[in-house]
């Protein structure tokens, strides 16, 4: 759910966690796992929690950067002349 609140003459804009972690990338049982921690008040587990996603996708952007690395040095060889 979206909402609206003003604060101070400011306009926040406040995103559910659900929405949030959907956006990012997190699967549906992460997502409930998370709003279960978040809707329990144990704060700390959904820190752990969510600093565990966070390192999934990091290891995931490493991956995926590896790969680009690897186009990379492709193109590179092509436009030196090399055949693959």
């Amino acid at each position: 759910m979206i909402e609206l609140q003003k604060k101070k003459g400011v306009i926040w804009l406040n995103v559910s966690l659900a929405e949030t972690l959907s956006e990012i990338g997190l699967s549906q049982d992460e997502i409930s796992t998370a709003e279960r921690l978040n809707e329990s008040g144990n704060t700390d587990d959904l820190k752990k929690y969510l600093r565990i996603c966070r390192c999934d996708l990091m290891d995931e952007m490493h991956h995926t950067q590896k790969k680009v690395d690897n186009l990379d040095y492709l193109i590179r060889q092509i436009k030196g002349g090399a055949s693959l």
